[in-house]
């Protein structure tokens, strides 16, 4: 099972669609490598750079609400994986980016929205997350202070989670 955490990078806009998270131009790339250097690319948020050396260093993405929304893609995920982000946390998102997040083995962690304000809270202070997969439960540390909290995750999910994704879970099984 992959590690959970990591440096936190704080996407502070709602409807995140998957065509700023991986333009479709490039879905029709043959490897997930391919895609590495194009996400977020087309990502319009004051302040934000797709160059960041901020996000290339983060493991973990904190949003607002309804993150993923747009086209059903798989790109939208590989993109995140193979970046090594691997946990993405927002009040909701799209149902289909959701699952694709769990089919691949990653974290679509959901909060109410005053646990993301809380994390919103360390943002600019080099924030960490680390993540308790065992215990549903994720620690923020930052220079201005620690939080923990807990999520919950349905037991499906967290099966394909700990398998490594849909393609290993069903190996398993069948």
């Amino acid at each position: 099972m992959k590690t959970f955490g990591g440096k936190v990078f704080f996407l502070d806009r709602s409807d995140i669609n998957t065509d700023e998270i991986i333009p479709a131009k490039y879905l029709t790339e043959i490897s997930k490598e391919a895609l590495k250097p194009h996400m977020l690319e087309d990502l319009h948020l004051e302040g934000f750079h797709p160059g960041d050396p901020a996000l290339a260093a983060s493991r973990v993405i904190v949003t607002r609400a309804n993150f993923g929304c747009g086209s059903s893609r798989e790109h939208a995920p590989w993109v995140f994986e193979v970046n090594d982000i691997n946990v993405v946390i927002a009040p909701s998102f799209a149902r289909i980016f959701r699952q694709n997040m769990f089919n691949c083995g990653m974290l679509a962690i959901e909060l109410p929205e005053k646990d993301i304000d809380a994390l919103f809270g360390h943002k600019g202070g080099h924030a960490h997350i680390s993540v308790d997969f065992s215990n549903n439960r994720i620690t923020i540390e930052s220079a201005k202070g620690k939080k923990t909290i807990d999520y919950t995750i349905s037991a499906f999910d967290k099966a394909l989670v700990e398998a490594g994704g849909w393609v290993e879970f069903a190996d398993s099984r069948y």
